[in-house]
């Protein structure tokens, strides 16, 4: 699952810690040192070695997300709702139904496959971690399954819109179940799976 990662506003840890309180420029450079440790550790990455990165101590840390969930929910918030709103975009394209599940389908797989360890510490241990987390991000997910039922019965794909519901979600668990697959064989060329999972989607819709 946005992965895309946030520009970075804080100073490293080497250059300078950061400053006291709980103000937003603080927090914001909290969650700028857990997406360095992630992207450098993995799923595996510890909340010492965040604080760590931050220049904190992990009570400092919990004292502005609560606890770990907190954490994990605010890690998700901050990447996977730019996740969602960019397949939302290429959803909107003003071109065909082939082209538009093409350009979201590759749209999807870069981001994930350009953040792996990012995708893999939110979708596996995090969600695994904390129901909480697990059902913000299934939350997010149904969300942008109803959206495109919307958008098949609006532009006439699926009439019925229960039909439409049925279709949609299963799209949607198709190319993510899919991608987990491919990043599991970063062999496979990613032009042919986007390629294989535009026919799938189209062919699931029109038929």
């Amino acid at each position: 699952m946005a992965f895309d990662p946030a520009p970075s506003t804080s100073t490293p840890p080497a250059a300078g810690r950061v400053s006291r309180g709980r103000s937003p420029e603080r927090r914001r450079a909290i969650l700028d040192a857990a997406d360095r440790v992630i992207q450098r550790d993995g799923p595996g990455a510890s909340m010492a070695a965040i604080a760590a990165e931050a220049g904190i101590g992990k009570p400092v840390l919990y004292r502005h997300f609560g606890d770990k969930s907190g954490l994990y929910r605010a890690l998700a918030r901050r990447h996977v709702d730019p996740l969602m709103e960019r397949v939302r975009s290429e959803l909107r394209e003003p071109t065909c139904l082939r082209a538009r599940t093409r350009s979201t389908v590759a749209a999807y797989l870069g981001m994930i496959g350009a953040n792996l360890n990012l995708y893999r510490f939110l979708m596996h241990r995090a969600t695994a971690e904390d129901p909480p987390t697990r059902g913000d991000l299934g939350m997010m997910v149904r969300r942008l399954g109803e959206e495109i039922a919307g958008m098949l019965v609006a532009e006439g794909y699926i009439p019925d819109p229960v039909r439409a519901q049925i279709v949609a979600h299963a799209v949607v668990g198709m190319v993510q179940a899919a991608g987990e697959w491919w990043l599991e064989h970063p062999d496979m060329p990613a032009g042919t799976v986007v390629d294989d999972l535009t026919t799938a989607v189209v062919g699931a819709i029109s038929g």
